[in-house]
């Protein structure tokens, strides 16, 4: 097969279309002839060499795929050869075929192309378990999600809005505030002229700047609230005002999704397709697709996200 390596830590120019080795197919897997895969803040990361894959993974970016089944190891029953899937993964989806344990393997939602699909599983999971089942966003809570045109942020506009909570958003320019108006935003804040933290209120708060935005994302919490911290674009290190925290009774989270062991992903994929495909089928929470770019080209795709300008996924075709 063909994939994506990346030679060297540095900018997008490492990422290069080689032959590769064919994937291990182990008991628990299934096989998957690649369709489309999607860009991630993290393959960046790695293609810089600040985020290497977990151990025994595969070498090449890629943590979502959608295809369709080419084989299944002894032990899967679950899927079959010809079943049009999507799949969360470590590592690997930049390529043409990718082994995924079946238990991070879904099939594709109704009503969404087998394309399209491809841009859904990290984004949906990393929302659905972060904003529902680490944060417990309820019904009529206020949600915080910093980003708001990311592939992250404008899942969960759309998710949250769906399941019936005010959605307050951060964004960098008017055209992005827009967009997330149009995706069901209640509240949009351009960050670039205005502090968040003066404004806002929230049940929950989906961060991914880490450090920058502690301090003020404590004081945006209401009492009981919960910091979810998924990111660290704005540093790893901040003071952390525990009177604030304690007065308010609130609680800080910090997790990742990519490290966690198949069973933890496992449970978290099936609850997000008991609860979320069906939101996606009906219509009521959609993919957005910014472009559609070759996998070959893979390097063009990693300099639209570094750019900024993008407003939801980037995926990467064959």
């Amino acid at each position: 097969m063909r994939a994506i390596e990346i030679v060297e830590p540095g900018g997008p120019e490492v990422l290069e279309w080689r032959e590769a080795p064919d994937p291990h197919v182990g008991r628990g897997d299934v096989l998957i002839d690649v369709t489309a895969s999607a860009v991630n803040r993290a393959d960046v990361l790695q293609r810089q060499g600040f985020y290497d894959p977990p151990p025994g993974s595969s070498p090449y970016p890629g943590l979502e795929v959608s295809g369709v089944v080419a084989a299944v190891g002894t032990d899967v029953e679950q899927f079959k050869p010809g079943d049009e899937v999507c799949a969360l993964l470590a590592g690997g989806g930049y390529a043409e075929r990718v082994a995924a344990p079946w238990q991070q393997v879904m099939p594709v939602p109704s009503q969404v192309s087998l394309r399209e699909a491809a841009g859904l599983p990290e984004v949906a999971c990393t929302v659905w378990s972060n904003v529902f089942m680490v944060g417990r966003l309820r019904r009529g809570e206020t949600l915080l999600v910093h980003g708001g045109a990311s592939g992250i942020g404008t899942f969960a506009i759309q998710l949250a809005k769906a399941l019936g909570s005010h959605v307050v958003t951060t964004v960098g320019s008017a055209e992005k505030a827009r967009r997330a108006r149009e995706l069901g935003a209640d509240e949009v804040i351009n960050y670039r002229e205005e502090d968040f933290s003066d404004k806002v209120r929230a049940d929950v708060i989906l961060d991914i700047m880490g450090a920058k935005y502690l301090d003020k994302n404590v004081r945006s919490l209401k009492t009981g609230g919960r910091l979810v911290v998924i990111g660290m674009q704005g540093g790893t290190k901040a003071e952390l005002n525990l009177g604030m925290l304690l007065a308010k009774r609130a609680s800080v989270h910090a997790t990742a999704l990519r490290s966690r062991p198949v069973d933890e992903k496992g449970a978290i994929v099936r609850s997000v397709v008991d609860n979320v495909w069906p939101l996606v089928g009906a219509g009521a929470v959609r993919p957005v697709v910014y472009a559609e770019v070759p996998m070959a080209d893979a390097a063009e795709a990693h300099r639209m996200l570094d750019s900024g300008e993008h407003v939801g996924k980037i995926l990467l075709v064959r």
